[in-house]
């Protein structure tokens, strides 16, 4: 049975080294704002929460684990990207790429935990909705195009993302894809939208291009990182409604596998130990 289409990403947890390091890094760079913050912890967002940071002091990247791949910011406009662009230049902000997906345009970037970001904005969903495994891809991203959304990317100001940023989808890494999709599709009841095999695989509600990404490039095999990493902690999967979070809920104990009560919600765990709160 499929998840109910209105499913979305929701806000994702992640364990740091150092929390203000990090807070530094997610409002200067990426143009989040604090929404809160107590002894340990902090959350941030634009007009919702989209992250929420974990001191764990000491703790390295959990790199050679499963866990997170990267969270996906996407905004609202192509405009809002190449505003966001436009202040990493000026900035001189390290990247680690740019990205033409055919069904996004997409720019990449690590925090000082190695914890991966995207930042992206959709084409128009005419323009891939039922195309997505035909369509999508990764090309050089057209950064003069772009730009062409600017008057002057020079001088554009910028003043963190807009309201209406969403997590957009989250990408993992996973020990084995075949797995990982008989979780995601035959459990949960994602759609498969594109598979690259036994490589990676990209799923979603609603006919989405994806809500959820699984690779296996850093991870094949691999066992989540060790107590005190810097890694996943959840991701939310938000459902419409509690009736469907019960649902989706209850199929994961069909397949073997208790739900845990959290607040907000029910935690379970893919195949490679990554955890996902079912929320409403």
């Amino acid at each position: 049975m499929e998840i109910a289409p209105a499913t979305r990403m929701g806000s994702v947890e992640l364990s740091v080294a150092d929390l203000d390091r990090t807070i530094e890094y997610w409002q200067r760079v990426i143009g989040l704002r604090v929404l809160e913050r107590n002894d340990g912890h902090a959350s941030l967002g634009t007009d919702t929460e989209l992250l929420r940071f974990f001191e764990e002091p000491g703790a390295q990247p959990a790199h050679g684990h499963t866990g997170l791949y990267h969270v996906a910011l996407l905004v609202p406009d192509r405009v809002s990207l190449a505003r966001w662009l436009a202040h990493a230049a000026r900035e001189q902000i390290e990247l680690q790429g740019l990205s033409d997906h055919a069904v996004s345009e997409a720019i990449y970037l690590r925090d000082p935990d190695w914890h991966g970001i995207e930042v992206y904005a959709d084409r128009p969903r005419s323009v891939w909705e039922g195309k997505v495994f035909e369509l999508m891809t990764t090309m050089p991203l057209d950064v003069q195009d772009l730009f062409g959304e600017l008057e002057d990317p020079a001088t554009e100001p910028f003043d963190g993302l807009p309201e209406g940023t969403v997590m957009g989808h989250v990408h993992l890494r996973v020990a084995d894809v075949p797995r990982t999709v008989e979780f995601y599709n035959g459990v949960l009841g994602m759609g498969v939208m594109a598979q690259l095999g036994p490589a990676a695989a990209f799923l979603s509600a609603g006919g989405y291009h994806h809500h959820v990404g699984a690779n296996v490039w850093e991870s094949r095999g691999a066992s989540p990182a060790p107590p005190g990493a810097a890694t996943l902690r959840q991701a939310t999967i938000v459902l419409p409604d509690a009736d469907e979070r019960d649902r989706v809920a209850g199929r994961v104990a069909e397949a073997g596998q208790e739900p845990e009560a959290r607040e907000g919600g029910l935690l379970v765990r893919d195949p490679s130990g990554n955890s996902l709160l079912l929320a409403s």
